[in-house]
């Protein structure tokens, strides 16, 4: 079984964030409301667009999101 987007973010905190992708998993991480279980796109572009306030730019998910897509192919 294909791991959660926010599974796979996981692996990218650091403290203190050296780019903005850890700078995101951080925040993703203390945000309660994160969709944690979530495997589909649309429905975690569109928490993001409405409660990602810590993303300087959706660009930083979309990249994350292309990463994720490729490292978890089945």
């Amino acid at each position: 079984m294909r791991k959660s987007f926010f599974h796979y973010l996981m692996k990218f905190r650091e403290e203190p964030p050296r780019d903005e992708l850890a700078d995101f998993a951080n925040h993703a991480f203390t945000d309660h409301s994160f969709p944690k279980t979530a495997e589909h796109y649309d429905e975690l572009s569109r928490y993001l667009e409405m409660n990602g306030f810590y993303l300087t730019s959706m660009a930083v998910f979309d990249e994350a999101w292309d990463r994720y897509i490729e490292e978890e192919k089945e």
